[in-house]
């Protein structure tokens, strides 16, 4: 059960259509995947988000040495032993490259033991998981246009992104909630792009379009602020870039800064530390759900073992995937009225092609925080 070697590919995924947020313009989803090797000739694969360039190197230099000679079994003691080679000072720089790592040991492991990874996790809570609509930023056309192809295709979920301007975020959800009439559900994000004054004004003009929740509304290390706001409107606030790690995670449920946790293997570091902050919230009667920054075939499978196995789990989660054309595995996950299945094979459930893998390979990140076609532009936090 011991990694013999480890290996990854740093690849770009083209998406069918830019996506626009508060934080840049992304023309694709650009990840590192890996694979493992152990004694016995099992291989496991993960994959991590890479948006910035600090990742390939924690990965090559730090989490995959600290992994050679480890049992596949031992996902705990990895993520503590990285953050203990010095990396609890960089924690947001270590994360993401731990998760790689630590996915394919947990797909070798079920993989070693024949089972699902669900089954792993305390069994199949739900078999299949209701997936948000991503609808990204764009003119009131583009917004009517987009949310009546997704509303075609069966998804109950919507979820809009807001933070480029004031009048925008208004008209962005006045126009998707006109498409969706009533009975859909409807949420927004922000990405931390408003002050607490501007965050008062616009949720009292979106009162009327009945808002699931309001997603991660001020700069994301206040969560005081995010305590003030919650309690002073009517529209449920959730965290997600402020609830990276488990410590992050316990500070929102102790100052009462959420109604819903936004979670993400990739950024809180690893599937077992997912698993461990989904049950903090749980202990609180906080929901959870998790958080989409352009998945793969690998990390879509982890996410539907998590949402299947998590109880308090109960919020449709983010999905990217629809923009996605090509995908590094085999058979691509299917979306059926609004939903997905939960794998049933061994570990992750799916299979990697490894010429896909070769095929969007590059050698350096491309920029996923400006925007090329805004020469000097640059988000700001808060923007407005």
């Amino acid at each position: 059960m011991k990694i013999q070697t480890v290996r990854h590919w740093l690849v770009h995924v083209p998406f069918s259509t830019e996506v626009l947020w508060g934080s840049g313009r992304r023309g694709g989803t650009t990840r590192l995947v890996v694979e493992i090797t152990t004694e016995s000739g099992i291989k496991g694969y993960g994959e991590t988000i890479c948006l910035l360039d600090f990742i390939e190197p924690v990965l090559e230099n730090v989490v995959s040495k600290l992994a050679i000679g480890r049992s596949i079994q031992d996902a705990e003691k990895l993520h503590r032993h990285v953050l203990g080679a010095g990396y609890y000072h960089h924690k947001r720089a270590a994360v993401m490259a731990i998760n790689a790592v630590e996915m394919a040991m947990w797909d070798a492991l079920g993989k070693y033991a024949n089972l699902p990874l669900h089954a792993l996790w305390g069994g199949l809570y739900r078999d299949k998981v209701e997936i948000a609509a991503f609808l990204a930023a764009g003119s009131a056309q583009t917004m009517r246009e987009r949310t009546q192809a997704f509303k075609e295709l069966g998804y109950r979920t919507f979820k809009v992104k807001l933070g480029l301007d004031e009048a925008s975020d208004i008209t962005t959800v006045r126009t998707t909630r006109e498409v969706l009439g009533d009975g859909l559900a409807l949420r927004a994000d922000v990405n931390g792009a408003w002050a607490i004054g501007t965050a008062k004004r616009q949720l009292a003009k979106l009162a009327e379009y009945d808002l699931t929740y309001i997603e991660q509304p001020l700069e994301l290390s206040d969560l005081t602020g995010h305590a003030h706001l919650r309690q002073s409107q009517a529209i449920p606030v959730a965290l997600d870039e402020s609830a990276y790690d488990l410590t992050d995670v316990g500070n929102i449920v102790r100052l009462g800064a959420a109604d819903v946790i936004l979670l993400d293997p990739h950024e809180t570091g690893g599937l077992w530390p997912c698993i461990k902050a989904a049950a903090v919230a749980e202990a609180s009667g906080i929901p959870v759900t998790l958080h989409s920054g352009g998945e793969l075939g690998l990390s879509q499978a982890a996410y539907l073992h998590l949402a299947g196995s998590i109880p308090n789990m109960t919020i449709p989660i983010d999905c990217e995937y629809a923009y996605i054309g090509q995908d590094i595995v085999t058979e691509r996950h299917v979306l059926a009225e609004g939903s997905m299945r939960v794998p049933t094979g061994p570990g992750l459930g799916v299979e990697v092609d490894l010429d896909r893998l070769e095929q969007f390979r590059i050698t350096h990140v491309p920029m996923a925080y400006l925007d090329d076609q805004r020469p000097g532009w640059f988000t700001e936090k808060p923007a407005y």
